[in-house]
């Protein structure tokens, strides 16, 4: 029988909160005072500093409420969502919540951010910012994460200092091609779960650095269990590895 008695080692809080920054996900804004309204950016996204790049139309209420506000900042919070890459009853995996201050940066300030996204994350909606297009900054003042290994504050600080998971932005292409055509491996990694969610629909619901994790939708609800590797890895020959560990292949049990 596998050991489960230990508890899988996972990344930081920190780390996470960066991976999903990376990944872009679906992201909406939520004004100060708004109600409850959600405002959907043309688009977003978070930089390293912990800062934020919004793009709205330049007739769009909030840009005008920015403008407008005494001292040229109007408090918001952005939501990042992460989305798992397979079909799943509920496909949001994690998100993050960056409070603070929107204000319209300076034609200077605009075009070296503009320019830094368009180096991370290239879109030919960017060539509309001062055409129609208005790029506001977030200044955050505080971020939050929810996953299902916890809800949590995080230092900006902390963010900022923290790398992405190195294999974020292959995870949904590997995911998929697990899914769709490895549904093999996924029996062979139940024989980790608990025996109560072993009757369950096991499906890939993500992976990083430290390990596996498994989404178990079942009658009573849906259930995460993280499968943790030996020990953290950097790069693709090191996942093969121990995925392979996972799997129990039994050359490299002969091997230890």
């Amino acid at each position: 029988m596998p050991e489960t008695a230990r508890t899988p080692a996972k990344p930081a809080p920190a780390e996470r909160a960066r991976t999903i920054a990376k990944r872009g996900g679906r992201a909406a804004v939520q004004p100060s005072g708004s109600g409850g309204e959600r405002i959907q950016p043309l688009l977003h996204h978070v930089h390293r500093d912990g800062t934020a790049t919004v793009l709205l139309a330049d007739d769009h209420p909030l840009v005008g409420a920015v403008w407008q506000s005494p001292h040229g900042e109007f408090g918001a919070v952005l939501e990042v969502a992460d989305s798992a890459p397979v079909r799943l009853r509920e496909p949001v995996r994690g998100l993050i919540w960056l409070t603070g201050w929107l204000r319209v940066p300076d034609t200077g300030e605009r075009h070296a951010r503009v320019l830094e996204v368009a180096e991370e994350r290239p879109d030919p909606r960017l060539l509309d910012v001062g055409n129609g297009v208005t790029a506001l900054r977030l200044e955050a003042v505080s971020l939050v994460l929810a996953d299902s290994e916890e809800t949590c504050s995080i230092d900006v600080a902390d963010f900022a200092a923290s790398p992405p998971d190195p294999f974020c932005l292959h995870e949904d292409g590997w995911l998929r091609h697990l899914e769709l055509s490895h549904r093999d491996v996924v029996g062979l990694l139940t024989r980790y779960l608990p025996e109560r969610l072993r009757g369950g629909h096991v499906r890939p619901l993500g992976l990083d650095r430290y390990g596996v994790r498994l989404r178990v939708e079942s009658v009573d609800g849906d259930h995460d269990v993280r499968l943790g590797f030996s020990q953290p890895v950097a790069d693709s020959e090191q996942l093969s590895t121990e995925l392979r560990r996972l799997m129990g292949c039994p050359f490299l049990a002969a091997k230890r």
